[in-house]
């Protein structure tokens, strides 16, 4: 593909992402709606598809306010690294056998390198905030993040082994037989979790935890760079929904519908799920979080490692 090409897929793929987070926002209001018995956004535009976009001007027009006893260079740097490490990511997804912005041999080490770094966003905010609250849920978020991160690198590595490569290209080949969501299902399980606590998402909002500490590493934020955080969740949550049907349900490989198509919906079932389970599920203690993680979901990962490991020893694939 020319530079040219590349630039322009850069471009669509940038503003389709916003778009589907956009959308995903619209789709939390009414699915949870429904999933209570109320009424999600309605009146603004039809079935309430405008209610985003004024929501928008509302956040956008607010005062950009930053508190005088705040850190203002780390204050202001936080928000916007949470956006560029997930947009980031999108760079080594497939769309369609044809259309991948960047197929390194390393996207899946690519992929969990940015999700590292995403902690530096809410770390910063905590401590540039210079507010006990916001510290408080950026040390939460650290801890959080930090621990899930070693069990979605470990659940993946049997994807790894299954299809010889850390190229997404290459997995989603070799899923043309059978999808990893069969062979790998307990990897599929872990990473799903990991994939809730990485974006902060109910039952794991820890870091925000509104009863306890306000709204978290995120309490002195307003309009544009409160924002970025709102939109860094739902773009995280499209990006691991995007690599739950990348890695383990064959991406966009399906009968009947286009590439694109299939790739989308999958992409679409999965922000599905993550919203009904925001309004399934309790917040549990910060502890239990934490035991959780590596009391269950530790010796899951290792455990389903061990069996591929075996396996593709003992059949040689």
């Amino acid at each position: 593909m020319s530079g040219l090409g590349i630039l322009g897929l850069a471009v669509a793929l940038f503003f389709g992402v916003l778009l589907f987070a956009a959308l995903t926002i619209w789709a939390e209001r009414r699915l949870l709606g429904a999933l209570q018995e109320r009424y999600g956004p309605n009146r603004v535009g039809p079935l309430g598809l405008l209610q985003v976009i004024a929501d928008m001007v509302k956040v956008f027009t607010k005062e950009n306010w930053i508190p005088p006893f705040a850190d203002r260079p780390v204050f202001i740097l936080a928000p916007s690294i949470i956006i560029v490490t997930t947009l980031a990511s999108f760079a080594v997804i497939p769309l369609t056998p044809l259309v991948v912005m960047s197929d390194i041999n390393v996207g899946l080490l690519f992929f969990l390198g940015m999700s590292s770094l995403a902690v530096y966003s809410v770390a910063l905010a905590g401590w540039g905030s210079n507010s006990k609250f916001s510290l408080l849920g950026g040390v939460r978020a650290v801890g959080q993040m930090v621990s899930y991160e070693v069990f979605m690198g470990i659940s993946l590595l049997g994807v790894v082994l299954q299809a010889g490569s850390f190229s997404l290209v290459d997995i989603v080949t070799a899923q043309s037989g059978l999808w990893y969501c069969v062979p790998q299902f307990v990897g599929f399980v872990v990473f799903f979790i990991a994939g809730l606590a990485e974006t902060r998402r109910i039952p794991f909002d820890l870091p925000e935890a509104e009863n306890e500490l306000v709204a978290g590493y995120h309490t002195e934020y307003s309009g544009f760079k409160f924002a970025m955080f709102y939109l860094g969740e739902y773009v995280g949550v499209t990006l691991n929904s995007a690599m739950i049907a990348t890695l383990f349900f064959g991406g966009w490989q399906g009968p009947w519908l286009p590439p694109l198509a299939w790739f989308i919906v999958k992409t679409a079932f999965f922000v599905a799920v993550f919203i009904l389970i925001r309004g399934a599920l309790p917040r549990p203690r910060y502890d239990q979080l934490i035991s959780f993680g590596w009391k269950l979901m530790f010796p899951l990962a290792v455990l389903n490692l061990a069996v591929t490991g075996g396996i593709v020893l003992a059949t040689g694939h």
